[in-house]
């Protein structure tokens, strides 16, 4: 199977658009796609993610600093909200690793949250940032372990269990705005940023990144590594760009694809099938 192609329609699957406080609940399918179910919030939504033990649960964040869990079973919501964060809420992921139920969120309070979605209140506040959390999200590899992106230009990894921050990379000279982990390797994570740069940074040694992708002309918004090979990630950009790219290959950007005509804010790699990318 090729790393990248066009969009093919083989598999019924359900995915989440954000908009200026509604939630789009897409149905997607052999016919094309439909809308299967849309909530509204009095503030924007930020960021998004599913449940990884119900289909139909998700949960959003939102500029009023609250985190919204969604039923998508269920026509009126939500069932909970959870209001602790006291600026904008910027970043919301669920905890991929068997046997956790758990909930990160990023703000620009400079605090990560963690959250049990059963429990009506968070489990505990992360301080240590200096600047706006653009970025959380957890290690498909490390129990209670998740990394942080901020504004103050530092790649964060936290440990639930432990009382302060892990590591603390000073990952570009600039807000760094994304951030994401290998799927094949628990000790690599890619930062993107307002430089225009991407870069991986190995855990086990930080001083310099292991590689450094440049091309983009504007700020980073995304990045994400594929689920399918290992040193392959893709990138959108505020240049109105989608990029791919091999950071094994001498020339490492594999395609850019300028099909949008406005700001490239967010993107995503199907776990189901290696040619769907969602932008």
């Amino acid at each position: 199977c090729p790393w990248y192609g066009r969009i093919s329609c083989h598999v019924l699957f359900y995915f989440a658009v954000l908009g200026c406080g509604t939630l789009a609940v897409l149905e997607q399918n052999e016919a094309g796609i439909a809308l299967l179910r849309s909530f509204d919030w009095n503030d924007g939504l930020f960021d998004v993610t599913w449940s990884e033990n119900n289909e139909h649960v998700l949960i959003t964040s939102s500029g009023d600093g609250s985190l919204q869990i969604w039923d998508t079973a269920k026509p009126k919501g939500p069932l909970q909200v959870y209001k602790e964060h006291t600026q904008e809420a910027y970043s919301v992921d669920w905890s991929q690793t068997r046997g956790e139920q758990l909930v990160v969120s990023g703000s620009w309070d400079q605090t990560a949250k963690l959250w049990d979605p059963a429990v009506g209140k968070s489990l505990r506040t992360f301080k240590g940032h200096e600047g706006v959390i653009y970025s959380t999200i957890w290690s498909p590899h490390i129990p209670g372990c998740f990394a942080s992106a901020s504004g103050d230009h530092t790649l964060r990894v936290w440990d639930v269990k432990a009382p302060g921050v892990k590591l603390v990379i000073p990952a570009h000279h600039a807000e760094i705005l994304s951030c994401d982990w290998c799927k094949y390797d628990q000790n690599l994570l890619v930062t993107g940023a307002v430089d225009c740069s991407l870069k991986g940074w190995d855990l086990r040694n930080v001083r310099q990144p292991v590689f450094v992708l440049l091309g983009h002309t504007y700020a980073i918004r995304r990045v994400k590594f594929s689920p399918f090979h290992a040193t392959v990630l893709a990138s959108c950009s505020y240049d109105f760009t989608v990029r791919f790219w091999d950071f094994s290959k001498p020339n490492p950007l594999l395609e850019t694809v300028e099909h949008h005509t406005e700001f490239t804010c967010g993107l995503d790699l199907s776990l189901h099938n290696c040619g769907q990318v969602r932008d």
